[in-house]
């Protein structure tokens, strides 16, 4: 006779009521936390400090015409960071963009000058110049695979003897000629060194240009497939390929759009002043790549942002014209600029911890 087995059903213990205890993996942070963790908001700040300070310690700074000066000071550097801050998420550097905005504002003033042309016409070929410069330093970084830092200080020095003998051959001297009085001069004036009056108060259209192309490379990384490929080069050039991302072009791009910057600044310049000083633009370079890395771009490229290098060229401008109203020795500019340095190093090497944490 056979015995029936029988399962007893398995009894199973709720678990005790309590708070939810979440891993590292899933574990959300303060949002005090998350919003320093943007590269942006650290800027934004060291920015204020800096921005209080000098109203305290420099009292000419609460003028409006003394902050008229300061933002056309951020403006003329801002302008160039912003591209110089896109080639540095894209993964590059470029070295050449100090002289490159010499070479384009030369480039101009002679050809309008010495063939007695408009000098719209100077304009125009001065910008293909220095799109072609930007290109062939992509193509070059590209197709070689060397360091963009190797590629670009090669075409410094080319540029800065180029600026120097030509300049010299053509002129007969180390400054170009002016040009004030040539047909269409006042035309572009008004497009790249106009002054318009607020409130009584003298502000130069660069700072119009500045806050304008900070919000188009803000769109252009937040809002486009174009944005999605130049963080994902500056990752990992490898990978991004690999998920159909046109390295080549992307790259070769960042470099005429820094190529853009630089003819901007150099008609901004040479609209200005009329004449352009041909060995000027040296070290220049070094002060877009800070300003693009106090703004939160990290050295590695893959992370930054458009709205960082803004409040990094305004703690430039900020430091720079608040040591002359504070009445300090001008020296000093170049110690806040290693301190602010340092920092934004520093804040960025934390904040790319923190991105990673888990």
């Amino acid at each position: 006779m056979s015995t029936a087995q029988h399962t007893e059903p398995a009894v199973t213990t709720p678990p005790a009521p309590g708070p939810k205890h979440a891993d590292g993996r899933t574990a959300r942070r303060p949002l005090a936390l998350r919003l320093l963790a943007r590269p942006e908001v650290g800027v934004f700040l060291g920015a204020a400090a800096v921005y209080v300070f000098f109203l305290t310690a420099a009292p000419p700074v609460r003028e409006g015409g003394a902050m008229a000066t300061i933002l056309y000071q951020s403006s003329t550097i801002g302008i160039m960071a912003l591209p110089v801050a896109l080639l540095m998420i894209g993964g590059e550097f470029d070295l050449s963009a100090g002289v490159a905005v010499i070479t384009s504002a030369l480039t101009a003033s002679m050809l309008t000058y010495q063939l007695t042309l408009n000098v719209w016409v100077g304009v125009i070929v001065a910008l293909l110049v220095s799109l072609g410069v930007g290109a062939f330093n992509g193509w070059m970084v590209v197709r070689t695979g060397l360091p963009s830092f190797l590629i670009t200080l090669g075409t410094f020095l080319i540029l800065q003897g180029v600026n120097l003998a030509v300049t010299k051959l053509v002129t007969g001297n180390v400054a170009t000629d002016d040009i004030s009085d040539m047909d269409g001069f006042d035309q572009a004036r008004k497009v790249f060194a106009w002054s318009f009056d607020v409130g009584g108060v003298q502000v130069k259209i660069t700072v119009v240009w500045w806050l304008v192309f900070a919000a188009i490379a803000t769109w252009v990384l937040l809002r486009t497939k174009y944005g999605n490929w130049v963080f994902a080069v500056g990752g990992n050039k490898d990978s991004a390929r690999a998920v159909g991302v046109p390295v080549t072009f992307t790259k070769i791009s960042l470099f005429m759009l820094v190529g853009f910057g630089a003819w901007f600044i150099g008609m901004h310049q040479l609209f200005s002043f009329n004449t352009v000083q041909s060995g000027e633009g040296v070290g220049q370079e070094l002060i877009y790549i800070a300003a693009a890395v106090i703004g939160g771009c990290l050295l590695t490229g893959g992370a930054g942002s458009a709205i960082g290098p803004v409040f990094g060229a305004f703690m430039f401008g900020m430091v720079n014209q608040g040591i002359v109203y504070a009445g300090w020795n001008p020296d000093w500019f170049k110690a806040f600029l290693g301190v602010m340095l340092l920092g934004a190093v520093l804040i960025n090497l934390w904040v790319q911890r923190t991105a990673t944490r888990r």
